[in-house]
Protein backbone atom coordinates (compact mmCIF):
# COMPACT_ATOMS: atom_id res chain seq x y z
CA UNK A 1 0.00 0.00 0.00
CA UNK A 2 1.24 3.35 -0.55
CA UNK A 3 1.69 5.42 2.43
CA UNK A 4 -0.25 8.39 0.64
CA UNK A 5 -3.14 6.74 0.14
CA UNK A 6 -3.81 5.23 4.07
CA UNK A 7 -7.18 6.47 5.92
CA UNK A 8 -5.67 5.89 9.14
CA UNK A 9 -2.23 6.30 11.18
CA UNK A 10 -1.56 4.79 14.89
CA UNK A 11 1.60 5.99 16.25
CA UNK A 12 3.38 5.14 19.28
CA UNK A 13 4.42 7.16 21.80
CA UNK A 14 7.60 7.00 22.92
CA UNK A 15 10.60 7.22 20.28
CA UNK A 16 8.40 7.92 17.76
CA UNK A 17 6.40 10.89 18.57
CA UNK A 18 7.69 12.17 21.32
CA UNK A 19 12.12 11.84 21.85
CA UNK A 20 11.60 10.44 25.33
CA UNK A 21 14.33 7.78 25.43
CA UNK A 22 16.86 9.94 27.90
CA UNK A 23 13.40 9.67 30.68
CA UNK A 24 13.08 6.44 31.14
CA UNK A 25 16.97 5.38 31.44
CA UNK A 26 17.77 7.89 34.24
CA UNK A 27 14.47 7.01 35.68
CA UNK A 28 15.63 3.27 35.41
CA UNK A 29 19.00 3.96 36.72
CA UNK A 30 18.05 5.67 39.66
CA UNK A 31 15.44 3.53 40.69
CA UNK A 32 18.04 0.66 40.78
CA UNK A 33 20.65 2.54 42.22
CA UNK A 34 18.84 3.14 45.53
CA UNK A 35 18.89 -0.24 45.89
CA UNK A 36 22.68 -0.92 45.02
CA UNK A 37 21.56 -2.29 41.32
CA UNK A 38 23.37 -1.64 38.34
CA UNK A 39 21.50 -0.74 35.27
CA UNK A 40 22.06 -4.05 33.29
CA UNK A 41 22.76 -3.90 29.70
CA UNK A 42 19.33 -5.72 28.22
CA UNK A 43 16.96 -4.26 30.81
CA UNK A 44 15.56 -1.25 28.87
CA UNK A 45 14.98 -3.67 25.90
CA UNK A 46 13.37 -6.06 27.88
CA UNK A 47 10.63 -3.83 29.26
CA UNK A 48 10.28 -1.44 26.73
CA UNK A 49 7.29 -3.46 25.17
CA UNK A 50 5.01 -3.60 28.78
CA UNK A 51 2.96 -1.29 30.66
CA UNK A 52 3.65 0.01 33.79
CA UNK A 53 2.18 -2.85 35.94
CA UNK A 54 3.84 -5.51 33.45
CA UNK A 55 7.41 -3.77 34.01
CA UNK A 56 7.09 -3.86 37.35
CA UNK A 57 6.13 -7.30 38.22
CA UNK A 58 9.48 -7.62 35.39
CA UNK A 59 11.83 -6.03 37.87
CA UNK A 60 10.16 -7.29 41.51
CA UNK A 61 10.83 -10.80 39.83
CA UNK A 62 14.56 -10.17 38.37
CA UNK A 63 16.12 -8.12 41.13
CA UNK A 64 14.04 -9.62 44.14
CA UNK A 65 12.81 -6.59 45.38
CA UNK A 66 10.79 -6.67 48.45
CA UNK A 67 8.94 -3.43 47.27
CA UNK A 68 5.16 -4.11 46.04
CA UNK A 69 4.24 -3.61 42.66
CA UNK A 70 2.22 -0.03 43.56
CA UNK A 71 4.92 0.90 45.52
CA UNK A 72 7.54 0.42 41.91
CA UNK A 73 4.75 2.17 39.85
CA UNK A 74 4.76 5.01 42.43
CA UNK A 75 7.83 5.67 42.75
CA UNK A 76 8.68 5.65 38.37
CA UNK A 77 5.95 7.70 38.00
CA UNK A 78 6.85 10.26 40.55
CA UNK A 79 10.20 10.26 38.85
CA UNK A 80 9.15 10.73 35.15
CA UNK A 81 5.97 12.94 35.50
CA UNK A 82 7.34 16.46 35.93
CA UNK A 83 10.20 15.59 32.86
CA UNK A 84 7.06 14.39 30.70
CA UNK A 85 4.84 17.42 32.04
CA UNK A 86 7.45 20.26 31.34
CA UNK A 87 10.43 19.12 29.19
CA UNK A 88 10.03 15.93 27.13
CA UNK A 89 10.17 17.29 23.49
CA UNK A 90 8.27 16.47 20.49
CA UNK A 91 10.31 14.97 17.77
CA UNK A 92 11.29 17.73 15.03
CA UNK A 93 8.23 18.29 12.81
CA UNK A 94 5.72 15.73 14.34
CA UNK A 95 3.19 18.39 14.38
CA UNK A 96 3.36 19.22 11.35
CA UNK A 97 3.35 15.74 10.11
CA UNK A 98 -0.01 15.32 12.25
CA UNK A 99 -1.74 18.18 11.09
CA UNK A 100 -0.62 17.38 7.10
CA UNK A 101 -2.81 14.03 8.04
CA UNK A 102 -5.74 16.00 9.93
CA UNK A 103 -5.72 18.18 6.48
CA UNK A 104 -6.67 15.17 4.20
CA UNK A 105 -8.61 13.42 6.34
CA UNK A 106 -6.52 11.07 7.94
CA UNK A 107 -7.82 9.33 10.84
CA UNK A 108 -5.17 9.39 13.86
CA UNK A 109 -4.71 7.14 16.78
CA UNK A 110 -2.00 6.59 19.69
CA UNK A 111 -1.10 3.06 20.84
CA UNK A 112 1.45 3.16 23.61
CA UNK A 113 2.79 1.37 26.33
CA UNK A 114 2.92 4.46 28.58
CA UNK A 115 0.69 6.18 30.67
CA UNK A 116 -1.87 8.82 30.43
CA UNK A 117 -0.09 10.74 33.48
CA UNK A 118 2.63 10.86 31.27
CA UNK A 119 1.23 11.07 27.76
CA UNK A 120 -1.33 13.55 28.11
CA UNK A 121 0.28 16.64 29.42
CA UNK A 122 3.47 16.17 27.43
CA UNK A 123 0.82 16.04 24.18
CA UNK A 124 -0.49 19.23 25.19
CA UNK A 125 2.22 20.54 25.84
CA UNK A 126 3.93 20.26 22.61
CA UNK A 127 0.22 20.77 20.45
CA UNK A 128 -0.11 16.81 19.07
CA UNK A 129 -2.96 16.27 21.55
CA UNK A 130 -5.66 17.73 19.58
CA UNK A 131 -4.18 16.33 16.15
CA UNK A 132 -4.95 12.32 17.55
CA UNK A 133 -8.51 11.42 17.20
CA UNK A 134 -8.19 8.35 19.77
CA UNK A 135 -5.86 6.97 22.84
CA UNK A 136 -5.16 3.71 23.49
CA UNK A 137 -2.88 1.81 25.96
CA UNK A 138 -1.30 -1.37 25.96
CA UNK A 139 -2.80 -2.16 29.24
CA UNK A 140 -6.03 -1.98 27.95
CA UNK A 141 -5.60 -5.10 25.38
CA UNK A 142 -4.65 -9.40 25.93
CA UNK A 143 -1.19 -8.65 24.67
CA UNK A 144 2.01 -6.12 24.44
CA UNK A 145 3.56 -4.71 21.70
CA UNK A 146 5.32 -7.86 19.85
CA UNK A 147 1.50 -8.63 19.82
CA UNK A 148 -1.15 -7.11 17.18
CA UNK A 149 -3.36 -6.26 19.39
CA UNK A 150 -2.91 -2.69 20.39
CA UNK A 151 -3.19 -1.93 16.64
CA UNK A 152 -6.15 -3.65 15.75
CA UNK A 153 -7.68 -1.92 19.01
CA UNK A 154 -6.90 1.60 17.64
CA UNK A 155 -7.59 0.47 13.94
CA UNK A 156 -11.03 -0.24 15.53
CA UNK A 157 -11.75 2.91 17.09
CA UNK A 158 -10.94 4.66 14.22
CA UNK A 159 -13.72 2.58 12.01
CA UNK A 160 -11.20 1.07 10.14
CA UNK A 161 -9.68 -2.20 8.83
CA UNK A 162 -6.28 -2.52 9.43
CA UNK A 163 -5.49 -3.13 5.30
CA UNK A 164 -6.15 1.01 5.77
CA UNK A 165 -3.96 2.17 8.21
CA UNK A 166 0.04 2.95 8.29
CA UNK A 167 1.49 2.10 11.87
CA UNK A 168 4.22 3.82 13.22
CA UNK A 169 7.29 2.61 15.67
CA UNK A 170 10.78 2.98 16.31
CA UNK A 171 11.61 -0.22 17.94
CA UNK A 172 11.37 -3.60 15.67
CA UNK A 173 9.15 -5.40 18.51
CA UNK A 174 6.03 -2.84 17.08
CA UNK A 175 6.74 -3.62 14.26
CA UNK A 176 6.96 -6.87 13.85
CA UNK A 177 3.02 -7.08 16.01
CA UNK A 178 1.99 -4.35 13.33
CA UNK A 179 2.92 -6.93 10.54
CA UNK A 180 1.01 -9.36 12.07
CA UNK A 181 -1.87 -7.53 11.95
CA UNK A 182 -1.90 -6.90 8.51
CA UNK A 183 -1.30 -2.94 8.79
CA UNK A 184 1.30 -1.00 6.56
CA UNK A 185 4.52 -0.76 8.63
CA UNK A 186 7.23 2.53 9.00
CA UNK A 187 9.71 2.78 11.21
CA UNK A 188 10.85 5.46 12.90
CA UNK A 189 14.26 5.82 12.75
CA UNK A 190 14.39 9.40 14.74
CA UNK A 191 14.12 7.67 17.94
CA UNK A 192 15.34 4.12 16.84
CA UNK A 193 18.46 2.39 19.05
CA UNK A 194 21.59 2.33 17.55
CA UNK A 195 22.20 -1.28 17.34
CA UNK A 196 18.00 -2.14 16.19
CA UNK A 197 18.20 0.34 13.51
CA UNK A 198 19.25 -2.22 10.75
CA UNK A 199 16.85 -4.53 12.51
CA UNK A 200 13.94 -1.52 12.06
CA UNK A 201 15.18 -1.42 8.39
CA UNK A 202 14.66 -4.89 7.64
CA UNK A 203 11.15 -5.19 9.09
CA UNK A 204 9.63 -2.03 8.21
CA UNK A 205 7.98 -1.49 4.61
CA UNK A 206 9.47 1.90 4.88
CA UNK A 207 11.54 4.05 7.24
CA UNK A 208 12.20 8.13 8.07
CA UNK A 209 14.53 9.68 9.34
CA UNK A 210 12.63 13.21 10.30
CA UNK A 211 8.88 13.93 10.05
CA UNK A 212 10.36 16.93 7.72
CA UNK A 213 11.49 14.38 5.36
CA UNK A 214 8.35 12.65 5.47
CA UNK A 215 5.85 15.50 5.48
CA UNK A 216 8.01 16.85 2.34
CA UNK A 217 7.37 13.50 0.62
CA UNK A 218 4.06 12.84 1.58
CA UNK A 219 3.04 15.71 0.57
CA UNK A 220 4.54 15.17 -2.92
CA UNK A 221 2.04 12.26 -2.48
CA UNK A 222 5.13 10.10 -4.28
CA UNK A 223 6.24 7.97 -0.40
CA UNK A 224 5.50 4.51 -1.63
Amino acid sequence: MDITRINGAIFDLDGTLLDSAYVWKEVDRRFLGKRGLELPDDYCKSICTMNLEQAAVYTKERFSLSDSIDEIIGEWKDSAFHEYRDNVPAFDGAREFLSLLKARGVKTALATASDKVFYEPALKRTGLYELIDFFSQTSEVKRGKGFPDIYLHAAAALGLDSSECAVFEDIPEGITGARAGGFLCVGALCGALTDEREELISLADLCFESYRELTCKFADGNYV
